[in-house]
């Protein structure tokens, strides 16, 4: 062999390892391939799996908004005539529910503001509440009528009108009920409870600590003194003598000389009639074709929106529970 030829060739041990380096070299590209498809992968994967949740969630909540969203969905073609304008008022009336008065004064401005309004109606369906929430409204419902002296309004009562709910449908021009409608409970009542019995039984021990002769006033832990009862009997008396007023400013002559009209009892439909608290029997269907004269009803009635309305039915009973227990004291007209 010449050295030539014996120069040309490499040894055994050197094509091996540089083959060996070579596969090695593939094996890591493959191995980078591999990782670098399956992390696209994944990250399809997660973009399908976030487009699929989101889908879930959004088709979910539309769920609910179709399930909670109010029956009468806003009906354009009716704003291009004259229509009768609903506002309703349902529920305890206070100022944290949908009949407080920011939200049924909101729904009349609206109602009474509205070119094409040809007469309002409040629907009622309330056992009462705040005195001062119902007072807000009863206040607004005169102004607005003297705002807009053409624009008549009347109050229709559904299952109850008492109380609280009748003190605001006595600021309307004539009020209708159905025959077996509950009317009526002109009073005012205040409610708390007395533990001091059971903490004598129990062994327990009341501490309380004020500054000014009065602050412990009505304490539930605490004897009832007279001078307290006293005063409340007074304070009860006057408001009780507001709504009084307000009825006989609202109903005036019509109102029947009926020796139990203000002591707080209930009638039917039938009888509050007879006795000058109600004008006619009709629904609120009957009043916008009959009375108004305008079939076609647009409901301005102020709808919280969705997340509140959600967060009320998970919380707001328990919270209101606890507020009522330890606001027992709270005069109201129901």
């Amino acid at each position: 062999m010449s050295e030539k030829d014996s120069s040309s060739k490499k040894p055994a041990s050197f094509e091996s390892r540089d083959q060996g380096q070579g596969d090695q070299d593939d094996w890591h590209r493959n191995l980078v391939n591999r990782l670098a498809f399956a992390s696209i992968n994944e990250q399809r994967r997660t973009r399908r799996w976030n487009v699929f949740f989101k889908g879930l969630l959004a088709l979910y909540l539309l769920a609910i908004l179709l399930l909670y969203w109010p029956g009468d969905w806003p009906n354009v073609d009716k704003l291009d005539g004259k229509h009768t304008a609903l506002v309703e008022l349902k529920g305890v009336i206070t100022d944290e529910s949908e009949a407080s008065a920011d939200t049924v004064i909101a729904g009349l401005q609206d109602a009474f503001e509205d070119e094409k309004t040809a007469g309002v109606i409040l629907r009622i369906n309330s056992p009462g509440g705040s005195p001062v929430q119902a007072g807000y409204i009863y206040n607004e419902i005169k102004r607005l009528r003297k705002k807009h002296p053409d624009t008549a309004i009347y109050a229709v009562v559904t299952d109850l009108c008492a109380s609280g709910g009748y003190y605001v449908a006595s600021a309307a021009d004539e009020i209708y009920v159905d025959k077996a409608s509950i009317v009526g409970s002109i009073g005012v009542l205040m409610n708390s409870f007395g533990f001091v019995g059971s903490m004598e039984k129990l062994g327990v021990e009341r501490r309380l600590y004020t500054a000014g002769e009065s602050k412990g006033f009505l304490d539930p832990f605490s004897p009832s003194k007279e001078a307290d009862v006293e005063h409340v009997r007074v304070l009860l008396e006057d408001i009780h003598e507001q709504f009084i007023s307000a009825v006989r400013e609202g109903r005036g002559d019509r109102l029947q000389d009926h020796p139990d009209l203000f002591t707080g009892l209930i009638w039917t439909g039938e009888e509050s009639l007879e006795m000058g608290l109600v004008d006619g029997i009709g629904s609120a269907g009957y009043v916008a074709r009959e009375i108004i004269g305008e079939e076609d009803v647009v409901d301005f009635t102020q709808e919280p929106d969705l997340l509140e309305r959600l967060s009320e039915r998970i919380g707001v009973a328990m919270a209101r529970g606890l507020g009522a227990f330890a606001a027992g004291g709270v005069a109201t007209l129901r």
